[in-house]
Parts: structure tokens; C-alpha cells; sequence
């Protein structure tokens, strides 16, 4: 089919394209290697789908093979190694009967592109293209990209020809904003662990002092770019609501010239433990100065969005990643804070300031495990609960410095595993930590527990929960088989294993 038609059929729907889009929809080479090229950085596959079935109707006349033939039916995502941001969705059906066992052998490999296989197998090819189309998208389309509403795509379908028969058909289909040529911010953002605050007493006039550390997965994808009204899409009402709050709040203190529209690509649970409301604000933020050419300190947008007004933990992995402690806040009638009370109802009071930040040893693992209880307390009843059990014991807060200081640092330092553990584990019945701890339902002192039992160096409690943590060494088969014997009694749960990310948020302008 004459390729000056198609785009011109496609550019009277869609308008006129940009030259990245007329490469991506013409190319008769890789689209992995043009994609590359184009964005800086290595591009992957993720497979969500691969099978063998019987052809049906419609693939046995793309593919020339008789209807029920057996073929190969697989759908990708591309995505930017480095933003985690899906570049191409793509789908496509291959016939057995026409690959040879070593070509089948490679694509049922699954994460290897396409064209990587026929470069390797050196076979005769051309591409030839079929059809192209602007339109909206079943869900799982606009899913792999974050997306929701109804967004608009760009395609195209072409088949790879080899001694005159079609070897594989294609459809690869991205949104019609990217590769527009419009800015577009991407924050990735990690989660983190909230270990615990060192000081609810308040006898020395100072409170909080959070200890923590940013962790690699789960984590946080919002893409940006301008736009006349702040929407937001992608992810879950209460992710979106706080994206477009974090926003609004900024572009108010700043007086910024225009708005944003945000996509929320990847998402992790909210009040479970990890950060999350702390990680959209400060993405939100962050991407929508960038659009507007000015950039502030992760401490800048805590504080313009009200954020970190009891813990820095989160703004700090948020501004450098790694394993944090900070200096809490000053406490009295005319200082930082005059109430025990969460950063929830803590506005207008300034982050702490971070007295220390250590990379996190590389060969110790996280084992996260996310139960399918109630959320951890926010809200009206995380601020009661600090107002009921406040100010904790003098005796423990002294107890948790000397552990810090004796063993919880000095573990970190010398990376002696064990020292640390100690130290994570005794925390756990100290001061707040054991207050939340004891609002737990029962098994999740089980849990923690039977993961010690089964070679965990450490488990705890993330924040308020309901996320349990352990801390090992090598892949802690062990320790993950030990979850999961007791995450059914909790309603069952996702368990994770992930490492500590040891720089902060990754902003990509594109």
C-alpha cells in the first residue's frame, strides 16, 4: 500500500504529525534501536502476554495460514529503562509452521525484540506496511500507559515478509502526545521505609527525628506537561487528587504562568506504610516547576506543599535516596511545634533539616510484605492517636539513641548485618514504633516473627503499617517462604523483594 496515502489519510485525522512520529509509523528497521536513539536510553521489553493458539478468522487472513493453524500470539510493552515509561504498546501473531526450532526457540523467549531475533537469525526480510490509524483504545491499551479517560492513539500494523510469505504481524500503538515535540517531565520517584521516630517526649525541647531509607521498588512514574487546566489521570482517585493538590498549591505560592497535565504511570498502595502521599506531592511539584523552567530543593517543595511536617523521611529519599535520619523539630510554646501531631496536621511547619545520609550496603535485601488489611491510620485518626499516646517514655527514647548510636549506625557502617538487625528488631518495642505496632491485628507480630525465625537479620514495621519488612542477605528464599505460610491468616497480601535506592528521584526532560 502506497506509504504517502496512509500518512496522508492519517495526518486528515489526526493532524500533522512530527517527524519522530513519522519515523516510528514508516520505519522499515528497529523500532527498539529508533527509540533508543531517540530518548537517550536503553529500551526493554516487558511481555504480558505470549501463547500459542489457533488462528482465527481475522489472523488466518493477515498471516495467509489456514483458518485454526497454530500461532504464536504476543503483546509487549517498550519501555525506557531509565523513566519506566511505556514508549510502544505492541501486539503480533507469528505462525509456527513457518519458523524454524531455533527462531521459535528465541521468541518464546519473550523479552527480546523482534527485530533483535531476525538480526540474529540474518534472514532475508521487508516490512510491509498494512494499515495506519488514529483513534481511542480498549482499556488494557490505555493501562499500559497509565492512561485513562479517553486518550487518543497513533498506529500502525505492518507484517514482516520472508520468501514471500507473511512471517509475523505486527500493531504497535502509542499515544498521540508522545513524541509530539511538546516538554514532557517524568519523575521517577521511590518509596520508602519508615523505620521510626526517635523522639516522642519532647523533654529536651525537640521531637520527631525520623529514621529511614528510600527503597528502588515499589515506586512512583508521573509523567507532566503543560496544559491550560491542571488534570490529572492514571492511578487511583486518591493518587490523582493529591497530584492535582500538590499542584495547585505551587503554582499558588509561585504564581506560575500555566498548568499541567499529569499521567500517574506507575503507582504503589497509599496509607500502607511506604510513603506515597509524601512521593505524589513532591513528583507533582517537581514536574510542574520543571515545565515552567525553575527547579527547588526536594525541602522547598516539602514545604510549599506541606509535606514533612513531623517526619523528613520522605522528602529526603524523595531529594537523595540512601538511609536517612533528621534532626525532627524544635518543640515549645514559641518553636517549630507546640503539639505531638503526625505531618498530616502539621502544615506550615518546615521539614526537618537531614543530619545524616549513608549510602545503604548494595548485598542487603528488603522483603516487603503488603497485607490485605485496613490501611495504617491517617487522617483525623493518626492525628488522635498521637495526641493519645504522647509523649512516650523518657526511658525509651533514651533507649532508642544508645541504639542508634551503638549499633544501628555502627552496623550500617561497618556493614555488620547482624548489628544492624539487632538494633531494628528491639526498636520495635520502643517508643512509637511500639505504639504502632500495637495497633496491628495480631498475626503481624506472627509475621514479623516467623521471618526472623526463617534467617531474617531484621523485621519491623514500616510507618503505620500495615507494611512488614525484612532485612537479609542474598535472594532470602527462606525468609519469603516464611511470609507466605502466614500472609493468608491476614487476607492475603503482595511480597516484594526489592533493595534500598541509594539517590533520589530521577527527573527526565523530554
Amino acid at each position: 500500500m502506497n506509504e504517502s496515502w496512509l500518512f496522508a489519510e492519517l495526518e486528515r485525522v489526526a493532524g500533522p504529525l512530527t517527524p519522530l512520529q513519522r519515523v516510528l509509523l514508516g520505519t522499515d528497521g528497529s523500532v527498539t534501536r529508533i527509540l533508543e536513539l531517540a530518548t537517550g536510553a536503553p529500551v526493554t521489553i516487558t511481555t504480558l502476554l505470549q501463547t500459542v493458539e489457533a488462528a482465527s478468522p481475522q489472523v488466518a487472513e493477515m498471516l495467509a495460514v489456514p483458518l485454526g493453524q497454530e500461532v504464536n500470539h504476543r503483546i509487549v510493552e517498550l519501555k525506557n529503562t531509565r523513566t519506566g515509561e511505556t514508549l510502544i504498546y505492541a501486539e503480533s501473531y507469528t505462525p509456527l509452521s513457518r519458523l524454524s526450532p531455533s527462531f521459535r526457540e528465541d521468541l518464546m523467549r519473550a523479552d527480546t525484540p523482534i527485530g533483535r531475533i531476525l538480526e540474529q537469525h540474518r534472514l532475508e526480510t521487508r516490512r510491509e506496511i498494512v494499515k495506519m490509524s488514529a483513534g481511542q483504545r480498549e482499556a488494557p491499551v490505555a493501562a499500559s500507559f497509565g492512561l485513562s479517560g479517553k486518550p487518543r492513539f497513533l498506529s500502525r500494523q505492518y507484517r514482516i515478509i520472508h520468501q514471500e510469505h507473511p512471517l509475523i504481524h505486527i500493531e504497535e500503538i502509542f499515544p498521540a502526545f508522545l513524541f509530539s515535540g511538546e516538554m514532557r517531565v517524568v519523575i521517577d520517584a521511590p518509596s520508602r521505609l519508615h523505620l521510626g521516630l526517635l523522639d516522642m517526649n519532647g523533654s529536651l525541647g525537640r521531637i520527631d527525628g525520623g529514621i529511614g531509607l528510600a527503597l528502588d521498588e515499589p515506586r512512583l512514574v508521573v509523567l507532566a506537561r503543560q496544559s491550560e487546566t491542571f488534570l490529572a489521570e492514571g492511578g487511583d482517585a486518591d493518587a490523582r487528587e493529591r497530584v492535582l493538590a500538590a499542584a495547585r498549591s505551587v503554582s499558588g505560592s509561585l504564581n506560575l504562568p500555566g498548568a499541567a497535565e499529569f499521567t500517574i504511570q506507575a503507582q504503589f498502595p497509599g496509607h500502607a506504610g511506604l510513603g506515597r502521599g509524601t512521593q505524589l506531592a513532591l513528583s507533582a511539584a517537581c514536574a510542574l516547576c520543571r515545565l515552567y523552567g525553575q527547579e527547588w530543593t526536594a525541602r522547598d517543595l516539602a514545604r510549599m506543599t506541606g509535606r514533612g511536617g513531623t517526619s523528613g523521611i520522605g522528602t529526603a529519599s524523595f531529594g537523595g535516596g540512601g538511609f536517612i535520619i533528621d534532626g525532627g523539630h524544635s518543640f515549645g510554646a514559641t518553636r517549630d511545634k507546640t503539639a505531638f501531631l503526625p505531618s498530616s496536621a502539621s502544615q506550615g511547619v518546615r521539614p526537618p533539616e537531614v543530619i545524616l545520609r549513608r549510602d545503604f550496603p548494595e548485598a542487603w535485601k528488603i522483603l516487603l510484605v503488603i497485607p490485605e488489611v485496613s490501611p495504617g491510620a491517617s487522617g483525623r485518626a493518626e492525628r488522635d492517636l498521637f495526641l493519645r499516646y504522647c509523649p512516650v517514655p523518657l526511658e525509651e527514647v533514651r533507649e532508642l539513641c544508645h541504639l542508634a548510636m551503638v549499633s544501628l549506625l555502627p552496623g550500617l557502617a561497618e556493614e555488620d548485618l547482624d548489628l544492624f538487625g539487632s538494633a531494628i528488631n528491639r526498636m520495635q518495642e520502643l517508643g512509637f514504633k511500639r505504639v504502632e505496632n500495637q495497633l496491628q491485628p495480631p498475626r503481624i507480630a506472627d509475621l514479623m516473627e516467623a521471618m526472623r525465625d526463617a534467617g531474617a537479620a531484621a523485621a519491623g514495621l514500616s510507618s503505620f503499617g500495615p507494611t512488614v519488612y525484612a532485612i537479609g542477605e542474598g535472594r532470602m528464599h527462606d525468609v519469603e517462604s516464611a511470609a507466605r505460610e502466614v500472609i493468608p491468616s491476614l487476607g492475603g497480601g503482595r511480597i516484594l523483594l526489592t533493595r534500598a535506592r541509594n539517590s533520589g528521584a530521577v527527573v527526565t526532560v523530554a
